[in-house]
């Protein structure tokens, strides 16, 4: 199972047992190694929009960005970061809203998103969408005993 950093805490409070069993989760879909460790850097909107640009090439704000920092994991020891989730809480907040979630909820749905992105999962094509949601929402719903709009 990923072990976890948060480096940056937002100003919200996120539940740990709550990321450990999401993460607990996720290492029981995926048949992916995930002994590694993964940041979590809660930004500014300033800052997420800037690293979006720069990796991305895309200049605006997004609530989440996820980076792995190895094409195999094989190699790493235990414990070594593997990767990090950085998320913008400016930008999560509206989402919740919209989702008619707390945003705190909204997080742990992010999180599982991108922990999943760290995983090699994407949704550039609509078979990935369907095979990342599936298990996102599957997830989802295990931790909180309810579905994800």
């Amino acid at each position: 199972m990923f072990a976890y950093s948060l480096l940056q805490a937002p100003d919200i409070e996120i539940d740990s047992k709550i990321v450990d069993d999401i993460m607990h989760r996720v290492e029981g879909k995926v048949e992916k190694a995930q002994k590694w460790t993964l940041n979590i850097v809660f930004v500014s909107s300033n800052e997420i929009q800037e690293l979006n640009k720069q990796y991305r090439n895309k200049d605006k704000t997004t609530d989440v960005l996820s980076f792995h920092y190895y094409d195999d994991f094989s190699e790493l020891e235990e414990q070594e970061v593997a990767g990090e989730l950085i998320l913008c809480l400016d930008a999560i907040a509206p989402d919740a809203l919209l989702n008619k979630v707390t945003q705190p909820e909204q997080i742990y749905m992010l999180l599982i998103h991108s922990i999943l992105h760290i995983l090699w999962y994407d949704h550039e094509s609509h078979d990935d969408y369907k095979i990342m949601n599936t298990l996102e929402k599957s997830i989802y719903s295990e931790v909180f005993g309810k579905d994800f709009n």
